[in-house]
């Protein structure tokens, strides 16, 4: 007699007398030798299936080509808005504007082959689209603003701060991972509220075309026209369609505003359809050691964001992140940083977005993405892209521009709710993180009494209110704690995508 174990229902086990086995038939079977690399339970192919994790597999050049497009036109609003916002501060003309558009594309490009394809310890190796970052924008418009009239001259110190920026996140990867427990979603979902917070004030200006004297009627009316029809495009298409929903109300918006004589196409004429980039266009980097702090602190929220959303994409393809491929993401985010100021463009980190695209079509394939990056690369070489972009009108913009923004305060709301909000402390934190963050909305001269280098750092919103929420995290959360689960959330919870416009539902 033998003891059989049986597994019950509430995952126990229970122990019964078994009847003595029969004694196993023997047979005998022939089994032919497998030739090398061919699977002994099926064919060649089924073997190279097997032995092919979907992340590293190839599609046919057709294929490749359109799911790769696809990535691009997922993210491309989101790559082209922040240089339109910095060049707009910066009062660039329509060609200077052009060329950090194609600079930005350029530069993501290079970025997302970094982070898809990888060399030595450099990139995830996943389906990562890498692209300008958007929690830079706000502190480098405030850069801006302190330059005044010449707003031109503030690019050589922004691209400054962005390479000591770019090279700290390469060197501090390696820690990071260990530190993320500081950043969690009570400190991010903060962040990422008021950058959205912070950039609200951009579109109402495109609208107003930045008058002392308030918007016109008419730039209020095409605003609420893009409007619209970007609201309406999410609400009524449907896949490919409505992830372009952003760009379509672009294009329709600018093709009304047409009529209204908004549109100039002369500078157009005067753009290259191809070029190699030019080096340091704006000047030679110039390294202001308040730009670099402010720089620094946004590349740990980046540097945050990322993590998270390496965290995501790893569980969706079935491929989970070790702390190896966190580091090797946020060098890649890091080197592509540091290098893109010399191609004239700014940080790069993750399009959360595009993880939300790998999950909707199943298609999880690394190389697919690199293909998007070999896209985004070849339209940096195409100045006229560039050009044809700068035609749409700021009314426009803004219109679509609320859209932007708005999303980007409502994820971070969403990351909040991933903390313990029926604990006062969280609440404490969130309440005066955001309160300091929006003094320099409510009042852009409050510094103005201070040194420079108090400006640049308080004088933006998103470098205010990350110090803040990462001092009362650690005040509240840390300092003499005991032990037990964080009511300020899990460090590794998944953050929304910066500048994601309204589309496809992200799964979860």
């Amino acid at each position: 007699m033998a003891l059989r174990s049986t597994r019950t229902t509430d995952g126990g086990t229970t122990s019964s007398t078994a009847p003595p086995a029969k004694p196993a038939e023997t047979t005998t079977t022939t089994t032919a030798p497998v030739p090398p690399g061919i699977s002994p339970a099926g064919t060649e192919d089924e073997g190279a299936a097997a032995a092919v994790h979907p992340v590293d597999e190839r599609l046919p050049p057709a294929k490749l080509f359109t799911t790769g497009l696809q990535h691009v036109a997922a993210m491309y609003a989101g790559v082209i808005a922040p240089p339109l916002i910095v060049g707009q501060s910066a009062r660039l003309s329509p060609g200077e504007l052009a060329l950090l558009i194609t600079a930005s594309l350029f530069t993501a490009g290079i970025a997302t082959l970094l982070q898809t394809l990888g060399f030595w310890k450099i990139g995830t190796r996943l389906p990562f689209v890498n692209g300008v970052s958007f929690a830079g924008v706000a502190t480098m418009t405030a850069i801006v603003s302190q330059h005044g009239a010449n707003g031109r001259a503030a690019l050589p110190v922004i691209y400054g701060a962005v390479i000591v920026g770019g090279a700290f996140c390469f060197l501090a990867a390696p820690w990071f991972c260990r530190l993320l427990r500081f950043f969690p979603p009570v400190v991010s979902g903060t962040v990422i509220t008021l950058i959205g917070l912070t950039l609200l004030p951009v579109p109402m200006g495109w609208i107003a075309e930045n008058s002392t004297r308030g918007a016109a009627p008419r730039n209020v009316g095409v605003a609420l026209f893009t409007l619209a029809v970007v609201l309406l495009g999410n609400r009524l298409l449907r896949g490919f369609a409505r992830q372009v929903a952003l760009l379509i109300g672009l294009v329709v918006g600018t093709l009304v505003a047409i009529p209204f004589g908004m549109v100039d196409a002369g500078g157009v004429q005067h753009d290259a359809v191809f070029a190699l980039p030019s080096p340091l266009h704006f000047g030679a980097p110039r390294f202001d050691i308040a730009a670099i702090v402010s720089l620094c602190i946004v590349m740990l929220v980046s540097m945050t964001e990322s993590t998270a959303d390496i965290l995501a994409l790893g569980e969706i393809v079935d491929r989970p992140a070790t702390q190896d491929v966190i580091a090797r993401g946020l060098r890649a985010d890091g080197l592509s940083t540091a290098l893109s100021p010399f191609f004239n463009g700014f940080a790069n980190s993750a399009f959360a977005q595009n993880i939300g695209l790998v999950a909707i079509t199943g298609i999880r394939s690394r190389f697919v993405v690199a293909a998007g990056g070999a896209i985004l690369f070849l339209a940096g070489l195409f100045p006229v892209i560039g050009g044809l972009v700068s035609l749409v009108p700021e009314p426009v913009l803004g219109g679509a521009g609320i859209v932007l923004f708005g999303s980007v305060a409502a994820s971070g709301v969403r990351t909040l709710l991933k903390a313990d909000l029926t604990d006062s402390r969280n609440v404490i934190v969130i309440g005066v993180s955001i309160g300091v963050g929006v003094v320099p909305i409510a009042d852009p001269t409050f510094y103005d009494a201070f040194p420079t280098w108090v400006q640049t750092v308080m004088g933006s919103g998103i470098s205010a209110g990350c110090i803040t929420a990462v001092l009362l995290n650690l005040l509240f959360h840390h300092l003499g704690r005991t032990g037990g689960p964080s009511p300020a959330g899990d460090p590794a919870a998944e953050t929304l995508p910066l500048g994601e416009p309204l589309g496809e539902p992200q799964p979860h």
